[in-house]
């Protein structure tokens, strides 16, 4: 394939934060990250969470240094307003695949109230095979596309709130707050099925993840339409993606050994499994974040360990 050279080369640039995007109807999570890269002739980027092609909202993508952190931000609970059409249940749970099923639709406002709040609360949920989970280095979706189905490990997901907006004429609309590892598409056929009719997803909509919301989400084409200056001064910094983090903060000379990845002790105490800090100096500098372990070589003395440091210089 011959290159186009019309076609001017992107010069890429160093640029650290995080955009909070509003990502449309008819692209991947990557795809989306993608074209934001793009705009901002990123040298690096990484998303924090993926949404189906078919969904829209909410989608955190980290630029440069953000990426060392965008994992403490897909553990957070996410928030979703979703449409299920009642009586139809589809190949793949949402609109992506053929109706395969029709049942007739009887549910009125209170029986679907009651059915929402029996989904409150910790519980077990398969994933779907239409999902990007992997079985022998295989992603489910392209095996189930080869008409193969695998058994898929109940995993535990915990349902914080469930309600209904609406419904009109066998279209419910509903919001959740969930944690992660949910999968909204399964949620709505596990209603429709206890309404006993089915259902599938319509519309799904990422309105909340961690502390961001949609209210300062921005869309690819609002993008577009600013400066290259005005879209650099929308970036969070990295440390947003931890505020839900415990906060520390260091003398400036255990900040120096922190940054230079050692080791210090701590006066604070382990949990079984280790908690990750947000770690500060005192001029409230973000360093990075670690966490507090017990060890042997400090005679069981509590440490705290670098985990992923910002670059200095």
């Amino acid at each position: 394939m011959a290159l186009d050279a019309s076609r001017p080369k992107i010069v890429r640039r160093n640029v650290d934060g995080v955009l909070l995007l509003d990502k449309p109807a008819g692209l991947s999570s990557t795809q989306a990250m993608a074209a934001a890269k793009r705009l901002f002739r990123a040298e690096k980027a990484g998303h924090t969470g993926t949404l189906d092609p078919f969904a829209t909202g909410l989608l955190p993508v980290c630029f440069g240094e953000a990426t060392k952190f965008s994992r403490f931000l897909l553990d957070a609970e996410k928030s979703y307003c979703a449409t299920l059409k009642l009586g139809e249940v589809s190949q793949t749970g949402d609109t992506e695949g053929a109706i395969i099923r029709r049942r007739d639709v009887h549910a009125t406002p209170g029986q679907v109230c009651d059915v929402l709040t029996r989904f409150l609360g910790a519980q077990s949920q398969v994933p779907p095979m239409y999902s990007a989970l992997k079985q022998d280095g295989v992603p489910l979706y392209k095996l189930a596309r080869q008409g193969v189905e695998v058994a898929r490990e109940a995993r535990p997901i915990t349902i914080f709130a469930l309600s209904m907006i609406s419904l009109v004429e066998h279209v419910l609309v509903i919001e959740t707050r969930v944690s992660k590892g949910t999968y909204i598409r399964v949620l709505a056929e596990e209603i429709g099925e206890a309404l006993g009719c089915g259902a599938h997803l319509t519309e799904l909509r990422r309105t909340a993840t961690g502390g961001f919301d949609l209210s300062r989400a921005l869309s690819l084409d609002a993008l577009a339409a600013m400066s290259e200056p005005e879209r650099d001064q929308i970036l969070l910094p990295a440390e947003t993606l931890c505020m839900d983090l415990p906060r520390i903060v260091l003398t400036d000379e255990d900040a120096k050994i922190f940054c230079n990845g050692g080791w210090l002790d701590s006066n604070i105490q382990p949990a079984t499994q280790p908690i990750p800090l947000a770690v500060f100096n005192r001029s409230s500098r973000f360093l990075g974040v670690g966490d507090v372990q017990m060890s042997d070589s400090t005679r069981g003395r509590p440490r705290l360990v670098p985990l992923r440091l910002m670059a200095t210089g």
